[in-house]
């Protein structure tokens, strides 16, 4: 007895073609924050003139001290304190509500001045 499925084949080429273009598609990988953690085993000091702490507020205001910072004060303020503290660590404490590109925005200004010591944490967490 001889069975003539056209859908047989159908469903075949479906699947063949299906896994045809998953394996040319090229994946766009999200990256996100490449961050060199300390080791354990080397814990990191820092010295209290080497440390800078902002903060970054709901709105998405940018405070140092309580005072309020622009982007081309942070700017600044990154730059002068760069060179006069070459080992210096930025510190940003960040309200969970903040908008999620103000942070990006305040990460990359930080990155541009190429800040080798940064951290940062949720407040009140």
């Amino acid at each position: 007895m001889k069975v003539n499925d056209p859908m047989g084949a159908l469903n075949d080429l479906s699947f063949l073609l299906i896994i045809y273009f998953l394996v040319i598609a090229g994946f766009n990988t999200n990256r996100g924050f490449l961050l060199n953690l300390p080791s354990r085993d080397k814990p990191r000091i820092v010295q209290k003139d080497d440390l800078l702490k902002l903060a970054l507020s709901r709105e998405g205001e940018i405070s140092l001290n309580g005072e309020p910072v622009t982007g081309e004060e942070l700017d600044a303020l990154l730059t002068q304190n760069l060179k006069a503290h070459p080992n210096m660590t930025v510190f940003l404490s960040l309200d969970p509500e903040v908008p999620y590109q103000k942070f990006v925005d305040t990460i990359g200004t930080i990155r541009e001045k190429r800040v080798e010591n940064f951290s940062f944490a949720m407040a009140g967490g």
